[in-house]
C-alpha cells in the first residue's frame, strides 16, 4: 500500500455524481440490484462504514495515534462483487477475501468494471492451503496468511507468472495452536527470513487473529513484541495485521496498522454460499 493510500481508506473522496442504476447481485448472493434496491445498500454500507471509521477516529485518539497509520481492509467474504463496487464508491481501497474458489472469480469480476488502473487491492486473509498458494498469487496483492515455508515455493511461481511481486504477512498463532493457522512466535523469525530471500515476495510484516477466550490486550501485547523482534532483522517490515469487528480498539491500542472488519461493515454473514 502506498503511505497515500492509508489516509484514503478512512476519509472517503468526494463524489461528483451519484449512478442512478447499479446491476449486481443482492447481499446474500443471489439475484440482481438495481434502482432503488441498490441504492438502499449503498445507504446501508455507508452508514455501516461511517460507524467504523468513528470507532477508529476514537481509538486513535485515545492511542494517541494518527488514523492515517491505519489501513482499513473490509473483508467481503461471502458478500458478491457489486458490494465491493459500492464500496469502492465510498472510499474503500484494500478489500479481504478467506477463500481461493470465492475470490479468484469475485476480484476479476470487480477489476473488470472498474476503470483501468482503478485503485484497490486484495488482501487474502484466509488460511491458505499450499496447492492454491500460487493460484492465489496471481491476483492477489496482499496475503496475510503465510504460516510455513511450504507455501513459499507456489506464491513466488504465481508472482512470477504475474509478473509483480506479491506483499507477505507472517501469520502468527498467539495461543500455540498451529492447527488453525499460524506459526509459533519462536518460529516467525526464520519464516521470516525465508520470505525476504525469496524472489517475488516482499517481507511487510506479521498478522494474528486473537483467540477467542483471551483477553485481545494480552494477545495483541504479543502480536506487537513478535512484530518489533521482525523489525530488528527487516526493518521495512512494519505492517501489524490484527483487530476485527469485536477488537479493533484493543488492536489499534497495541500498534495495528491494518484492521481486517468485516461484519461491522456488510452486516451478518451467511452460513453458506
Amino acid at each position: 500500500m502506498h503511505p497515500r493510500g492509508r489516509a484514503a481508506l478512512l476519509v472517503p473522496p468526494r463524489r461528483h455524481h451519484r449512478p442512478a442504476r447499479r446491476r449486481g447481485r443482492g447481499p446474500r448472493g443471489g439475484g440482481e440490484v438495481t434502482g432503488q434496491g441498490a441504492d438502499a445498500r449503498r445507504d446501508e454500507l455507508a452508514a455501516r462504514l461511517a460507524a467504523v471509521r468513528r470507532r477508529i477516529a476514537d481509538a486513535c485518539a485515545d492511542a494517541g495515534r494518527d488514523p492515517a497509520e491505519l489501513t482499513l481492509v473490509v473483508v467481503t467474504k461471502f458478500f458478491p462483487a457489486s458490494d465491493v463496487l459500492l464500496l469502492h464508491e465510498l472510499g474503500v481501497r484494500a478489500i479481504g477475501e478467506n477463500k481461493d474458489q470465492e475470490a479468484a472469480p469475485k476480484i476479476a469480476e470487480v477489476r473488470a468494471a472498474l476503470p483501468e488502473g482503478a485503485d484497490l487491492e486484495l488482501h487474502f486473509v484466509g488460511r491458505l492451503q499450499s496447492n492454491k498458494a500460487r493460484h492465489v498469487a496471481q491476483y492477489a496483492d496482499v496475503v496475510h496468511s503465510v504460516d510455513r515455508a511450504k507455501l513459499l515455493g507456489g506464491l513466488a511461481a504465481g508472482a512470477a507468472e504475474r509478473g509483480r511481486p506479491v506483499s507477505v504477512l507472517i501469520q502468527v498463532s498467539l495461543d500455540g495452536d498451529t492447527s488453525r493457522g499460524g506459526a509459533l512466535p519462536a518460529d516467525v523469525p526464520d519464516l521470516a527470513d525465508l520470505v525476504a530471500e525469496r524472489d517475488g515476495l516482499v517481507l511487510k510484516g506479521v498478522m494474528a487473529v486473537a483467540p477467542l477466550d483471551a483477553d485481545p490486550d494480552e494477545s495483541f501485547t504479543l502480536l506487537r513484541e513478535v512484530a518489533s523482534g521482525i523489525r530488528t532483522r527487516h526493518p521495512g517490515a512494519d505492517w501489524v495485521s490484527a483487530g476485527m469487528s469485536g477488537d479493533l480498539e484493543a488492536a489499534i491500542r497495541h500498534g495495528a496498522t491494518h484492521l481486517r472488519v468485516g461484519t461491522a461493515i456488510l452486516g451478518s454473514r451467511p452460513s453458506l454460499l
